[in-house]
């Protein structure tokens, strides 16, 4: 069998850490861990992909890869499992790779396990930790059949520095374009200087207690001068005073940041299941019962519209 697969998730180019983190901890088992690209013009990644770990890169280059559609890129993935055998295969656990995971175990009919906060494979199994019940408690399962997959939580393992080979392999086309049943007519990206949610070190979210758009501007303002990312609960991306992509929470992005900062949230447990990893937590609220604080290892009870303008002035300092 040809080892671990780890799927890059990467768009125009750029690699997403989370494709670091699976190579970098995989590297650790001493098996053959191997990286899977899809794209056009996408081999001279290779290098970047080695440094972490990839002893080999598989690549898939056509015009047809240009962007993500599950049709095409399932079809290619079959054809080249049929081929080569990995053991497992990894995703991230994002939009597109729960997406693509899924739709592979069903066309190869094996079993599953998403949302990873740990792994152990081995021939033919794999053990993974899942966090479930909100974050509350974590089960194992084990998933059989070959190949074993799953999908990553970003954020769980660090980015290693040992090396792999990076041996390019390019693997035939075997997607056709009776495979591609959705097509990209144009891509409007968020322009933002500040870091992906996804992957920040630090995040700094707001919730009801912001009261509207003054509030998130406050909230805006200390995460510029933390250089941190910007998230929010579901009441105020319901409210429009955040857009959906910032969402933080069980129907949203788990965050994993060294330092989360919640402002106006009071902590349901939806919101809790998705930041509550966090390395240190800090928390502004009025409300002294609020769940948030259960989780925070840093509490203010008070105005958030009095204490960030503190924070943001002492800052500045």
């Amino acid at each position: 069998m040809a080892g671990t697969w780890v799927f890059v998730e990467q768009k125009d180019g750029n690699i997403r850490k989370v494709t670091f983190e699976m190579l970098s901890e995989l590297k650790k088992g001493g098996d053959e861990v191997s990286a899977v690209v899809f794209g056009k013009g996408v081999a001279g990644l290779a290098p970047e992909l080695a440094k972490c770990g990839a002893d080999k890169v598989y690549v898939a280059d056509d015009a047809m890869f240009a962007s993500y559609n599950t049709g095409a890129f399932v079809a290619q993935i079959v054809a080249m499992i049929k081929e080569f055998s990995p053991n497992a295969l990894l995703f991230a656990h994002s939009f597109n790779g729960r997406d693509m995971a899924s739709r592979l175990a069903q066309k190869l009919e094996t079993g599953l396990a998403t949302d990873a906060v740990a792994a152990d494979i081995t021939a033919g199994k794999g053990i993974f930790t899942r966090s479930i019940y909100a974050g509350k408690a974590l089960a194992k399962v084990e998933v059989t059949g070959s190949p074993v997959l799953a999908t990553i939580r970003p954020g769980v393992w660090e980015v290693g520095s040992t090396a792999g080979a990076g041996a390019v392999v390019n693997a035939a086309v075997a997607a056709t374009a009776g495979d591609v049943y959705q097509v990209e007519k144009s891509f409007a990206a968020t322009v933002s200087a500040r870091p992906d949610l996804a992957e920040a070190a630090v995040v700094v979210s707001g919730g009801r207690g912001c009261k509207g758009p003054d509030g998130i501007k406050l909230v805006e303002q200390l995460a510029d001068l933390l250089g941190a990312a910007v998230g929010g609960s579901r009441a105020s991306i319901d409210s429009g005073w955040l857009g959906h992509e910032l969402q933080v929470g069980q129907t949203g992005k788990v965050v994993l940041p060294n330092l989360y900062v919640a402002c106006g949230i009071s902590g349901a447990i939806q919101h809790l299941a998705g930041m509550s990893s966090s390395k240190f937590i800090a928390a502004v609220n009025t409300d002294t019962e609020a769940p948030i604080f259960s989780v925070s290892d840093f509490g203010v009870v008070a105005d958030l519209f009095k204490v960030i303008p503190i924070l943001v002035s002492e800052l500045k300092k």
